[in-house]
């Protein structure tokens, strides 16, 4: 019989993430999926997982789960204090708990979001092939709440011998390479040298959908209204303050600001997940 945990609690926002919808633009679903994949890859890899197995995503705070039958997890991501039952617990290395007993994973030493993977992955029923939280479109499972039971798949093969992850530590500033996008004509000249030239930081506001950016504002010299056009991810939108807005995995496929720049994607998966609020943010000619 498969296990389940409980949501002791749930945290600021945990979610389950796996490797997301892509494909589905066309029908106005955006790809979701984890944000810092490399770090859901590794713990998944360390459990003997396949590397897109479910996983939860938490924010910030963490959470805590009891699991009714014996477990192995793996927590990964954002560095994070780990405890079974209050007594110390690795983190970024297998865990063993047993049913009945408390798994905290603590709030973020450093970083944003720590991964939970489980041995066998979190089985939430599938929308459109993912099992990922899309915080815009409502698909997927919702957001867990205290009390929450979550399903646990059996483990496909035994968990590997424990060996040393290289783990990357959150970024102190980010530094996101760009191309001009389709609608830089918009700007003035000494916007788009303000875009790669200025220091700008992350925004207290930011979340799965976008990470916001406080900073100078770039100087529009087309002030008309521009038609809803696709959007992908890593692109740079200017809403009327001015001031950038990378798209993250929970984007809306369609927009109506222009998109001054993109973000190569490889350059967002791990920085941009786990950049916290204040984090320097430099965007470079790429």
């Amino acid at each position: 019989m498969t296990a389940k945990l409980t949501a002791v609690r749930a945290g600021a926002l945990t979610t389950v993430q796996d490797a997301g919808r892509p494909g589905h633009a066309h029908l106005g679903v955006p790809r979701s999926g984890a944000l810092d994949a490399p770090a859901m890859r590794l713990a998944n890899r360390l459990l003997g997982n396949d590397p897109d197995a479910a996983v939860l995503e938490t924010t910030l705070t963490g959470c805590t789960l009891r699991p009714d039958r014996g477990i192995t997890v793996a927590v990964g991501g954002a560095p994070c204090p780990v405890t079974v039952d209050g007594r110390p617990a690795a983190w970024g290395a297998p865990v063993r708990v047993p049913a009945g007993a408390v798994l905290d994973v603590g709030a973020a030493v450093t970083g944003v979001r720590s991964y939970v993977a489980v041995a066998g992955g979190i089985t939430a029923e599938p929308v459109l092939g993912s099992r990922s939280t899309d915080l815009l479109s409502g698909l997927g499972p919702l957001p867990l709440r205290d009390g929450d039971l979550v399903p646990v798949g059996t483990p496909a093969r035994p968990v590997p011998p424990s060996a040393a992850a290289p783990w990357p530590g959150p970024p102190g500033e980010l530094v996101l390479p760009v191309r001009l996008g389709p609608r830089a004509d918009w700007f003035s000249p000494a916007a788009l040298h303000t875009l790669t030239s200025a220091v700008y930081r992350v925004s207290p506001h930011s979340n799965r959908i976008g990470l916001r950016t406080e900073g100078p504002p770039l100087e529009r010299t087309s002030t008309g209204e521009l038609p809803s056009e696709g959007m992908v991810l890593g692109a740079v939108q200017v809403p009327p303050d001015g001031r950038p807005v990378i798209f993250l995995h929970d984007h809306p496929t369609t927009g109506g600001y222009p998109v001054v720049a993109v973000v190569a994607e490889p350059a967002l998966a791990a920085a941009a997940a786990q950049a916290p609020a204040g984090t320097p943010v430099r965007f470079t000619a790429g």
